[in-house]
């Protein structure tokens, strides 16, 4: 049974930081390319990172460019996001998404950045 489950969400001050982690299971991990993605109320999912399936590669959204770090350990089978200097404006729900010639999404991790 395939399984992405995010966790590490929270309320958090604007400047503050969060890392969120994907843990997965029911495939084979390290054959995936892996990203985040996030859903604010109203908006559309926007894609975040993206990291190969190695770990070689990663680009962002320019939106967090800079401040966003994903990274993912194959041994564990998890996948990470460090959210740094964070806006109100990254507000939403964050999305962890593997994908091959398929795909799998997790149930999603609140983050809410507000004073």
């Amino acid at each position: 049974q395939v399984q992405l489950v995010e966790s590490g969400g929270g309320l958090v001050q604007p400047g503050g930081s969060l890392r969120l982690s994907c843990v997965a299971s029911g495939f084979t991990f390290s054959s995936y390319t892996m990203s985040w993605h996030r859903q604010a109320p109203g908006k559309e999912r926007e894609l975040v990172a993206v990291i190969s399936s190695s770990g070689g590669i990663t680009n962002y959204a320019v939106s967090v460019k800079g401040r966003f770090t994903i990274s993912r350990d194959n041994v564990k089978n998890m996948m990470y996001l460090q959210m740094n200097s964070l806006k109100p404006e990254d507000t939403a729900v964050y999305y962890c998404k593997a994908a091959r010639s398929n795909s799998y999404w997790g149930q999603g991790t609140q983050v809410t950045v507000s004073s």
